[in-house]
């Protein structure tokens, strides 16, 4: 599984490049912050919500420390799609919060 440091996606929505972040945090989570244009697919639904992603395109996969993210990468990548788990999570993020 590929990973991505929580500076490093900082600095990608920075250079206005386009990012595609799932957060898998339940909705309650969620409520308190996330980055920004991050879709919420919780954990246990990426399984049924998967066939509703683009293939082409990257994920960036977000949860609060990186254990839940780093599942549904692992999900995801065995299933053909190209996704970044990003370390530590919100924890560990310092960009912006919407």
């Amino acid at each position: 599984m590929r990973e991505i440091l929580t500076n490093e996606v900082n600095d990608l929505m920075n250079e206005n490049k386009p990012v595609h972040v799932i957060d898998v945090r339940e909705v309650d989570e969620v409520k308190a912050g996330k980055i920004p244009g991050a879709m919420n697919i919780p954990l246990a639904l990426v399984e049924f919500t998967m066939q509703d992603l683009d293939k082409s395109k990257e994920y960036i996969l977000v949860c609060r420390s990186g254990g839940r993210s780093s599942r549904a990468a692992l999900l995801l990548e065995e299933r053909g799609y190209k996704v970044l788990n990003m370390v530590g999570g919100m924890d560990e993020w310092k960009g912006a919060t919407e």
